[in-house]
């Protein structure tokens, strides 16, 4: 048995047992919970509440101000919320253990989750248009419908869903509670750091906190759609290979190979024939040699003809035909 550490790199010899989380009422008091806490945030801000308040306190404070020997540090660690860069690495591991695994769930997942970010986020920055700290116009002011797009956060959205579904998709408790502690505290600091910079409000982060969660924990729901495009993924890739094994098994030789005749059998064959030893089946098999190289044969028992137009020699008259007698000179004879 292998015990050393690179023995969970190999491939799994069948597709492991792995089941969906569902829908349960935890889960749902969760998913409601926090739908309303989000839409408290956007009443909030809407209203110019005392959460804008604290949104101008904490940018005029100007953290990036206060503690300068952060910022180059902090300027590396907010690439952890970034959509492209965290989705490639994300990508990659999810990709080896679809291949470990034999299964499409780890990318499909992944998939399904970035799109609801995009969609939900998206429409929302676009819906609510507000403007982020450093465009600014009006000290107090919400800055709502502005034509800007940082409300939610989508840096700390992306890397409450990004880093989230590591535990989402985590096959043991222990390895789940591992990594939800890890996803929370990579994206309580993404958002943290966008709000040192100055790129964003509080509530944004906030607000973004709630949105990736509110992906995670509606997943479940997408399940069963997720479980039937890899089942039609895999149905493909079996036609596919269908297919492929039906062309080549298509592509057969037309011709069969002929044998070929040496010049020494060709004169063999023609002693034979000569000889008159066994004729009939040495004249046959000759015919056929030549006929299969395109050589002209003659046949020995049937003479050929003259060519038109030419005489044909006549018998010595001291030679008669055979098995008759010849006939006498028409001359006198005469006595020596």
């Amino acid at each position: 048995m292998r015990t050393d550490i690179f023995a969970r790199l190999d491939r799994e010899p069948e597709p492991p047992k792995i089941v969906a989380p569902r829908m349960s009422r935890h889960r749902a008091a969760l998913f409601g919970g926090t739908l309303a806490f989000y839409l408290a945030i956007v009443f909030a801000v809407l209203v110019t509440s005392w959460l804008v308040v604290l949104d101008w306190k904490v940018m005029l404070f100007r953290p990036y101000q206060q503690w300068p020997e952060l910022h180059a540090f902090l300027d590396y660690y907010v690439v952890l919320g970034q959509r492209g860069p965290t989705a490639v690495m994300v990508a990659c591991w999810l990709g080896w253990r679809s291949w470990r695994q034999h299964t499409l769930r780890p990318l499909l997942v992944l998939g399904t989750s970035l799109l609801l970010l995009n969609v939900t986020v998206g429409a929302v920055k676009l819906g609510l248009g507000r403007l982020g700290p450093h465009y600014a116009t009006q000290i107090g002011s919400a800055e709502m419908f502005a034509g800007g797009d940082i409300f939610p956060s989508g840096h700390t959205a992306n890397a409450v869903v990004t880093w989230g579904i590591l535990a989402y998709l985590a096959t043991t408790p222990r390895a789940r509670r591992y990594l939800s502690a890890v996803s929370a505290t990579v994206s309580l600091g993404v958002g943290l750091t966008t709000v040192y910079i100055g790129t964003h409000w509080l509530s944004d982060v906030v607000l973004g906190w709630a949105a990736g969660l509110l992906i995670l924990l509606a997943l479940p729901w997408f399940e069963p759609l997720i479980a039937r495009a890899e089942s039609w993924i895999f149905d493909v890739r079996e036609q596919w290979r269908a297919r492929r094994r039906a062309v080549r098994q298509a592509r057969v030789p037309q011709g069969v190979p002929q044998p070929v005749l040496l010049p020494q059998s060709i004169a063999a064959e023609g002693a034979a024939l000569a000889s008159g030893a066994g004729a009939p089946s040495a004249h046959l098999a000759a015919g056929a040699r030549a006929r299969a190289h395109h050589v002209p044969t003659v046949c020995p028992e049937r003479p050929q003809s003259a060519p038109v137009g030419t005489r044909r020699p006549q018998p010595h008259p001291e030679h008669g035909s055979r098995g008759t007698a010849s006939p006498a000179p028409a001359g006198p004879i005469t006595g020596g």
